[in-house]
């Protein structure tokens, strides 16, 4: 190898080094890579050859893999030195470490080093073994260092205190700087780790004033950084989690020495003891998730190790731990080390590695002794000594059933630990009722499988009761006797009432069951039993209780069966002139009505005569309680539930008998419904001027019947609002936003109907002529929601029909209008934002289709829409943002972006183009995928149809982002705008809107300390597809137009303009250090990507300039890399 080769690996290794220590947790993995990238080079720096005592004797044909080893044990030699001297430092000042040299970035290389070796073909076995016991002895250190991080009970805000006063002098000032707003005064005061080494705060804090320290490590200046709490944690947890992998790694890859002082193998019995208790104290006594998931995959690669090992002794190790940990678990208390918050911690990973490691196909008996013993500690208990117990058995019980490897041999366990659950739902200690409630979600999950819908209440992830109870055959008799229990104590006379938690549980599981149609052929099994118990459980004072108890009861009523109950809980509500009765009572009752209504009418056909005739008797049942519809019942809340019976009773019959009203209007339903709403509050207000309960419920409720009273109205008479006690205008007057809420959604739903075509008869009659008042409820509209629909109904109607009534209804000219409207865009934010947008585009429109002779009067508010339609398409903007503005661009294509004739200026209509190519390289490809309908709509003009072969076509994003460039620059040509567009596009292709200068002088300032990048971060554009794209376009219409500068002084600018650009190009290549491919990716990148766009715009400047084959200007932009850095920029082939 040539010494210019041998200096460049010397300058990898040393990036390799200095990554390795970076504070970037993914820094280290780019270091790793490296070193096993070097490992396999011939010739590595000769300053690690003193790390190597014994040369490698081997044939040519074994030279490979003498060399990989050779240069492994070098190189963990050289970073186990590193990582000895940090963790002797990390020891002073763990502070200093994470901040400046966290240590789990060596240790991740060595493993990294391990993996790529065959450790079971050594040839330097004598040299190995003492490596291998340093690093077990380093990472036992290492991990001492950290632990008290990692097992402090708030890992995620201690900062430990230091040995040494100067770092606890620049402790209290960090701090003093971090410290959270509120009265916790754990980050008031710092403290000395040692207390004999403490020394008083007060007079530090009166004596420092401004500290700036600087360490000596490893003959290199560090200055000291600002440590946060988070930078604090993730060395130490990270450093654990490497520790961890390693070890575990170790175990699993390296030859074990049959018997003591044998020859062959690297890990002894002991050592491999010492690994398995350095496992279970970490894993027991940590608290952080991320470092003891991380022990946990450690310990599961050793377990299985070990169940496969001969040794007899290492074989009976995990039975060994698991009776032990058992014991621990039985004995332990408040005081014990076994961390009994944060769901156990470590413990069920514990217990979880050593049974899932188990051979499946023997006998599973620790599976079942350890299941045996967790049931019996989960079990209710009335010793105050075992609740620490029963958690930790709880938790345990989760993650087991959790546990996908355990498979089918878990199963015969749900049922017993559905038991534990359930029970401990209604212990007094609340540590308990959380663990039992976080058990009973895995057994959910684990019984009926994974949620497949968003709904909490949808038909999927259920099963038949008979299903159910014959899998689980012990949960048919517990369940039926504790539903029974809660049932008859639900709603006791005696003091205060009982509440049962484990009802919520109860119902819970019975509402994911539904009858079988096998049900009632075996009694063992019938659902029956339960109804009754279920129907009780709605009298419950709980409200989530009763809507559950409502839910749960319609899968156990057959469907033929639903109106005879139907009509039987509607015979149990009290009477007008009852003097006692609970609201409770009727509350639950009329949710189980509803609920059973509503599952009859989705699952019966409109046209069922029987149907019609079981809802004509339901009608009549539910007319003889109208009075609980009525003022005469004080509840609000089981006012709204009945009238929202009624509201689903008029949409059945409606359904049912389609334009047969006489239906409704036989049973003098309409004239019921009618009466109600005229003796409501809508229309008489509210006597009170507080919030009462129920109060946004029963407003809704009676606004969908209002609407729906006024519909049908509406449709007897002819479309005239005649009979009807309230109008759409009185209900969009309330002072209650829920009732103007509904309202808008229900008249947005018919107008954007009549937009869409879908409507019959386009907007109904009753609806015309509202304009004026939408314009006016627009002006005064102050919730945000309400607001937001006024706009969508603008935006669906005609302008013509609203916009020239602005000046009289609201005092606003229509430019004024739409300036207003510009502001709301300008200033509001997401989904009011957008809508605003949307109307603004389609004001715009109409102002230009309809004022061709004084489109120059609304010039300004022409570039302010520009503007906003810009801005609108930044990637931080919600998607909802960017999807409004590709539907504003599809709209107006064919008057901004494609028209022969231009109506905005050159640059804002480039600029609008600029926004489509943006959104095409979005990364949402909900935002990509509409604005390929822009392109298809910008193809299909009369103009622009033959300019690709896609017209009229679909096409992909990718696609659609050169065909886009197409029509574009074929567009200049016709425009006759080439002089003029042709800088603007070398803008783009140059990328002068990115500040190049301050990009790179972020190079120069010292790096801020933050561990994980915030900013927005597209990985789907690709700068350098998108720059060959306009690079062959440009090409293709200078070469077919025949073009050339109408003046030497352009050319010159443009020259001048891309000149500069290299000379900083050429400057910051320098200023880059050895390898800064890898040490400073990120500048580097961007260098060379704005680099590609520089050759791009040179080979465009020598075309133009009839240069091209010179061969300085020859150079296609997809040139090799070096050839173009020699021939275009040589003065920076010394930074590469």
């Amino acid at each position: 190898m040539s010494q210019k080769d041998s200096g460049k690996l010397q300058g990898l290794f040393q990036a390799a080094l200095e990554l390795s220590t970076s504070t970037k947790p993914y820094d280290c993995v780019t270091a790793s890579y490296l070193l096993n990238f070097l490992i396999w080079q011939d010739a590595l720096p000769s300053s690690l050859s003193a790390y190597l005592t014994q040369q490698v004797a081997c044939d040519n044909g074994d030279r490979p893999a003498a060399v990989v080893e050779r240069n492994t044990l070098m190189v963990i030699k050289c970073l186990m030195e590193n990582l000895e001297e940090e963790v002797s430092q990390a020891e002073n000042s763990l502070l200093q470490a994470a901040a400046a040299f966290p240590m789990y970035g060596r240790v991740h290389c060595i493993t990294g080093a391990l993996q790529k070796l065959s450790l079971n073909s050594l040839q330097l076995v004598s040299e190995w073994r003492p490596v291998v016991e340093k690093l077990l002895l380093m990472s036992y250190r290492l991990s001492t260092v950290v632990s008290p991080v990692i097992q402090s009970s708030s890992p995620e805000g201690l900062i430990p205190m230091d040995t040494d006063s100067e770092s606890a002098s620049r402790l209290q000032m960090i701090l003093n700087e971090i410290q959270p707003r509120d009265t916790n005064d754990y980050f008031n005061q710092a403290k000395i780790l040692k207390e004999h080494d403490s020394f008083d705060m007060k007079d530090l804090n009166a004596s420092v004033v401004n500290i700036d320290t600087s360490t000596e490590i490893k003959g290199k200046e560090v200055k000291t950084c600002d440590v946060t709490a988070q930078m604090v944690l993730v060395c130490c947890w990270r450093s654990m989690k490497e520790v961890a992998l390693l070890l575990g790694m170790l175990c699993q890859l390296l030859p074990m020495q049959p018997v003591p002082e044998s020859s062959d193998g690297l890990l002894t019995v002991e050592q491999v003891k010492e690994i398995g208790d350095y496992f279970k104290q970490h894993l027991l006594q940590s608290r952080h998730r991320g470092a003891f998931e991380l022990a946990y995959t450690g310990f599961v690669k050793l377990t299985e190790v070990l169940n496969r090992c001969p040794n007899v002794s290492l074989q009976k190790l995990p039975e060994q731990w698991l009776w032990s940990v058992l014991e621990e678990i039985k004995c332990s208390d408040p005081s014990s080390k076994l961390c009994a918050t944060r769901r156990s911690a470590g413990i069920p990973f514990y217990i979880q590695a050593l049974l899932a490691s188990e051979p499946k196909k023997g006998r599973m008996d620790l599976l079942k002794i350890t299941m045996k013993e967790l049931i019996s500690l989960a079990g209710p208990t009335d010793d105050i000594q075992s609740t620490v117990p029963q958690v930790h058995a709880l938790n345990i019980l989760r993650a087991l059933f959790r546990d996908t490897r355990l498979g089918e041999n878990i199963i015969p366990y749900v049922a017993d630990g559905a038991k534990a659950a359930i029970l401990g739902f209604t212990s007094p200690v609340w540590a308990v009722r959380n663990s039992s409630t976080l058990l009973f979600s895995a057994l959910i999950t684990r019984i009926f499988g994974v949620k497949r819908a968003k709904d909490e209440h949808s038909k999927t992830n259920r099963m038949t009761g008979r299903e159910f109870f014959s899998r689980f055959p012990e949960l048919y008799p517990f369940l039926l006797k504790q539903l029974e229990t809660v049932a008859n104590t639900v709603d006791s006379d005696m003091g205060e009432p009982n509440r049962h938690p484990s009802m919520f549980l109860l119902l819970l599981v019975l509402e994911r069951l539904y009858a079988s149609p096998m049900d009632g052929t075996s009694s063992a099994l019938s659902m029956g039993p339960f109804v009754p118990f279920i129907m009780r459980c709605g009298h419950s004072p709980v409200y989530h209780s009763r809507e559950m108890a409502a839910r749960a009861l319609v899968p156990f009523v057959m469907i033929d069966h639903i109106p005879n109950t139907i009509r039987t809980l509607l015979s149990t509500l009290p009477s007008c002139t009852d003097q006692c009765f609970r609201q409770n009572h009727i509350h639950g009752t009329l949710l189980q009505v509803f609920h059973l209504l509503q599952a009859y009418s989705d699952s019966k056909h409109g046209t069922n005569s029987d149907f019609q005739h079981e809802l004509t008797d339901i009608t009549v049942c539910t007319k003889a309680k109208l009075w609980l519809a009525k003022r005469q019942n004080p509840c609000l809340v089981t006012r709204a539930v009945y009238i929202d019976i009624l509201f689903l009773l008029t949409c059945c019959l409606n359904r049912s008998a389609k334009d047969n009203q006489p239906v409704l209007e036989s049973l003098g339903f309409w004239e019921e419904v009618r009466g109600i709403i005229s003796g409501s509050e809508l229309i008489t207000g509210f006597p009170w001027a507080f919030k009462v309960p129920g109060l946004p419920q029963y407003l809704q409720s009676l606004t969908r019947l209002a609407i729906a009273a006024v519909w049908a109205a509406a449709a007897k008479s002819g479309e005239r609002e005649t009979n009807v006690p309230i109008s759409f205008s009185q209900l969009l007057e309330s002072a209650f936003p829920e009732v103007r809420s509904l309202t808008l959604e229900a008249l947005l739903e018919k107008f954007l109907a009549a937009a869409s075509g879908l409507g019959e008869k386009g907007v109904p009659p009753l609806l015309c002529n509202m304009g004026e008042k939408f314009l006016l409820l627009a002006m005064k509209e102050n919730h945000p929601e309400c607001f937001c629909k006024i706009l969508k109904i603008l935006h669906c109607m005609d302008p013509g029909e609203w916009l020239p009534q602005t000046e009289h209804c609201v005092h606003l000219t229509p430019k004024e209008f739409l300036i207003w409207t510009m502001d709301i865009a300008s200033n509001e934010r997401s989904e009011i934002q957008s809508v605003a947008l949307r109307l603004a585009s389609k004001v715009i429109s109409h102002h230009m289709q309809t004022c061709v002779e004084n489109r120059e009067l609304i010039a300004a508010e022409l570039k302010q829409w520009v503007q906003l339609v810009i801005l609108s398409c930044e990637d931080h903007l919600p998607t909802e943002s960017r999807l409004a503005v590709v539907e504003v661009l599809t709209s107006t294509t064919p008057l901004f972006l494609t028209n022969p004739h231009p109506i905005l200026e050159l640059q804002d209509t480039l600029a609008l183009w600029k926004c489509v190519l943006t959104l095409l390289q979005s990364e949402e490809q909900a935002v990509r995928d509409a604005a390929t309908e822009t392109v298809t709509t910008a193809m299909s003009q009369e103009n622009t149809c033959q300019s690709t072969e896609f017209a009229f076509c679909q096409v992909d994003a990718s696609i659609a982002l050169a065909l886009a460039l197409a029509v574009l620059c074929d567009l200049l040509q016709q425009w006759d705008q080439l002089a003029p567009g042709l800088p603007i596009l070398l803008g783009w292709l140059l990328g002068e809107s990115d500040d190049l200068v301050a990009c790179v002088e972020s190079m120069h300032q010292v790096e801020e300390d933050y561990l994980f990048e915030k900013a927005e971060v597209n990985f789907w554009a690709e700068t350098l597809i998108f720059v060959k794209y306009l690079c062959k376009h440009l090409f293709c219409l200078l070469s077919k137009s025949g073009w050339r500068p109408p003046s030497p002084e352009m050319l010159c600018h443009l020259q001048r303009m891309v000149s500069e650009q290299c000379h900083l190009l050429s400057q910051f290549f320098r200023e880059l250090p050895p390898a800064a491919e890898f040490v400073k990716t990120v500048e580097f990148t961007r260098l060379r990507i704005q680099e590609e766009r520089t050759l791009a715009c040179l080979r465009l400047l020598a075309f133009l300039e009839g240069k091209e084959g010179e061969d300085t200007l020859v150079l296609s932009v997809w040139d090799s890399y070096a050839e173009s850095r020699q021939l275009t920029l040589p003065r920076t082939e010394a930074a590469c």
